[in-house]
């Protein structure tokens, strides 16, 4: 009897880390969706649209001015930004899931931080919703095919470091573990 309980609980565990990575790889592969977030004055754009970049990688983040780990994150990016691009040629967007009652606070909290790359709103968390983002920092990091070859939740000092690693690979055209 105590046989058969280990083996269904190893079982159920089994199992559980099988949905748990189908769940977490789900948007590996996949077409960012065609949903329009906002630019810090309020413009509406694609994010479809957003993400071209002429066949060079692409950095798509989720933060919010709350999130002291995604403003490490964030700093990071743009202290290495300029060399990033130029070895890379990417483009880093970064998109704020603040909601509606704290969004007026996006625009000054960045304009403040002289931060270089793209920075959007999602006031209605529905791109969120659809790239199944959870708790920020959230990152993603696309091909130059636009499609979604790593992701990566939280953030710890030298994560930067990894992130320009599989920038470094996209561009080679070598395959990301």
């Amino acid at each position: 009897m105590v046989f058969v309980n280990q083996h269904l609980k190893n079982m159920r565990n089994i199992i559980l880390l099988v949905v748990i990575t189908i769940f977490c790889n789900s948007i590996l592969g996949q077409d960012i969706p065609s949903i329009q977030i906002k630019d810090l004055t309020g413009k509406p754009a694609n994010i479809q649209e957003l993400v071209q970049n002429d066949g060079k990688p692409v950095i798509l983040t989720f933060w919010a001015t709350w999130c002291k780990p995604c403003i490490k994150e964030l700093e990071a990016f743009n202290e290495n930004f300029f060399d990033w691009q130029d070895e890379t040629g990417v483009k880093i967007i970064a998109v704020s899931i603040d909601e509606a009652r704290s969004i007026s606070r996006v625009a000054p909290f960045v304009n403040g931080k002289s931060w270089e790359f793209d920075v959007y709103t999602d006031e209605n968390s529905e791109l969120k919703r659809a790239m199944n983002v959870n708790d920020p920092p959230f990152l993603f990091i696309l091909n130059g095919e636009g499609k979604v070859v790593y992701q990566h939740s939280s953030y710890m000092e030298g994560d930067e470091n990894h992130t320009y690693e599989i920038l470094k690979k996209i561009v080679a055209g070598l395959p990301i573990e």
